[in-house]
């Protein structure tokens, strides 16, 4: 009975509370038809609540509505991030958070169309489940409009525009900007502009990325990091220092499309294709590449596609595209960007393969890129096409000694590789050591001891050991006739002493078994004439 009892306490005490809203509760969503209700726990701090696209920082504990836990970041030990507005979520969430301040504590009940619907999310989700969330708000970032995520634009936005479209690249835009650094305003004027032309207009980079996703109206804060700011000049008249981080309050009053390829006829896409040529040439000419860049570009984006053109017409399209793919090859060449102005120029000699700009260009990017070889072939080609061709001639001996210079170098390389390579190999000789049997043991020498005793050591390999027949032993003594140098008595002594040794091999080539400091190998007994050294001439043993 007691054991009953316990375990109904038990079960009492961890039984799940149902959620029911409370009377503070407030219809959030955007029909008000409570599908989304809100109800605060603990105030958030200041008046700013994330908008669509802010990366927002988030824990939570989600209930079904008889208090049946399903999931927790809180259990996870990990924050949840999400972008909202973006669908990353239910819609619930996407509601509900952005009504949310920083630090703010709020339980949402969500119904199920705002949630899973009638089909649930098997197996803790039931079909047709109205859903609790305590979400705590921990912190959130502006929408990231870098191309490259890093961080160095972001959106806070403040009115939402109107509708769906966006400017496009060379759209007439009609803005109001405030500029500050460092809570101090620095600009705060109108300013009408074609989108990527802002340069021209005092309009920093970081401002036109962003102005590509605003819709008409919108009021946005955006913050720049300085390499889309300023970068390293800074603005000496705004008080500005160089790598100064900035931010700007934007309106896109108004906005006018540009024309788009698809929108024209072939005669309206060679009109608007000679407008951006005109255009890129001027920039050009006056030392801004950049833009000078993007109508070329634009000239082929216009031009790349010969569906409609026929006759003259495509005459001039290849004419025009033509130019575009040079003249874009002249802009990377000065903005330092070799391997797009190569490749523009293999498209410019796809379409004219002597065309004498494209050669000599790529030969210059090739130059650059640190390929004289390649280069010289197109200087060559030039040469070949018109021989008075003078730039082309003074490029072809640049090639020249760049390639001897290449030479001299790889000569100087393998030089000191082979050099390297000695030295190593007489270090490693100077650490071999020699080694010879004398009768009783193995005996080493290193080169520098060894030769000293050279001369004594052919005495005791050509001197008779007992028992090994007469032809040796005539010809030792021949060699003692034919020395011009009496014997002393010591080498006398010292040759008694080696004919009284015993004899090491019972036959001829083999060794004694005597002589064996260990059981034979099958490697000895099919060479019987070679003796296995033992543990003082590790390096040979086993062989």
């Amino acid at each position: 009975m007691t054991v009953e009892k316990a375990d109904s306490t038990v079960e009492e005490v961890t039984k799940p509370t149902p959620y029911v809203p409370g009377p503070n509760a407030i219809d959030v969503s955007p029909s008000k038809d409570s599908g989304v209700l809100k109800e605060v726990l603990r105030e958030g701090e200041g008046s700013e609540t994330p908008q669509p696209g802010s990366k927002v920082f988030v824990h939570y504990v989600g209930t079904l509505t008889d208090g049946t836990k399903f999931d927790s970041s809180r259990d996870r030990g990990t924050p949840f991030e999400f972008n909202i507005g973006k669908g990353n979520v239910i819609k619930a969430w996407d509601i509900g958070v952005a009504t949310m301040k920083k630090g703010e504590l709020a339980v949402f009940s969500c119904k199920s169309e705002y949630a899973y619907g009638e089909n649930g999310s098997p197996p803790k989700i039931p079909p047709n489940a109205t859903l609790i969330f305590e979400i705590e708000v921990l912190d959130w970032q502006g929408e990231d409009l870098s191309q490259k995520k890093d961080g160095g634009i972001l959106r806070y936005q403040i009115e939402a525009g109107e509708g769906y479209a966006t400017p496009n690249d060379g759209a007439a835009v009609e803005v109001h900007l405030t500029g500050k650094y460092q809570d101090n305003v620095f600009e705060d004027r109108d300013v009408i502009f074609p989108l990527g032309e802002g340069s021209e207009y005092g309009v920093c980079e970081g401002l036109e990325r962003a102005l590509e996703k605003f819709k008409k109206g919108e009021k946005s804060r955006i913050l720049l990091k300085s390499k889309y700011a300023f970068k390293k000049d800074g603005k000496p008249e705004f008080n500005i220092p160089s790598n100064a981080d900035i931010e700007y309050v934007v309106h896109l009053i108004n906005f006018e499309k540009a024309k788009e390829s698809w929108s024209l006829d072939t005669d309206g896409k060679l009109e608007q294709a000679k407008f951006f040529k005109e255009k890129g040439t001027n920039y050009f000419k006056a030392g801004k590449y950049t833009l000078a860049a993007k109508m070329y570009k634009n000239i082929i984006t216009f031009m790349e596609f010969e569906s409609g053109f026929e006759g003259e017409k495509d005459v001039q399209r290849k004419s025009l595209l033509l130019a575009g793919h040079l003249n874009l090859a002249m802009c990377y060449l000065k903005l330092d960007e070799h391997i797009e102005a190569r490749d523009n120029c293999d498209k410019a000699l796809d379409l004219e393969p002597t065309n004498l700009k494209g050669l000599f260009r790529r030969g210059q990017a090739y130059l650059a890129m640190g390929e004289p070889e390649r280069a010289k072939v197109d200087f060559e080609m030039v040469l070949k096409l018109e021989p008075s061709n003078k730039a082309a001639a003074s490029h072809v001996v640049m090639c020249n000694n760049k390639l001897r210079e290449q030479k001299g170098r790889e000569k100087m390389i393998y030089a000191n590789m082979f050099e390297k390579f000695a030295k190593q190999d007489k270090a490693e000789r100077s650490n071999l050591v020699n080694g010879w049997w004398d009768g009783d043991k193995v005996v080493t020498e290193k080169d520098d001891d060894l030769v000293p005793k050279i001369e004594k050591k052919k005495k005791v390999l050509n001197i008779k050991r007992p028992g090994t027949g007469d032809s040796n032993n005539k010809s030792s003594e021949n060699d003692r006739n034919n020395t011009n140098t009496p014997q002393t008595s010591e080498s006398k002594k010292e040759e008694e002493q080696l004919r009284n040794q015993p004899d090491v091999m019972k036959t001829l080539g083999e060794w004694g078994k005597d002589e064996r400091e260990h059981e034979m190998t099958d490697f000895e007994r099919e060479n019987p004439n070679i003796l296995m050294l033992n543990s003082t001439g590790e390096e040979f043993k086993n062989m």
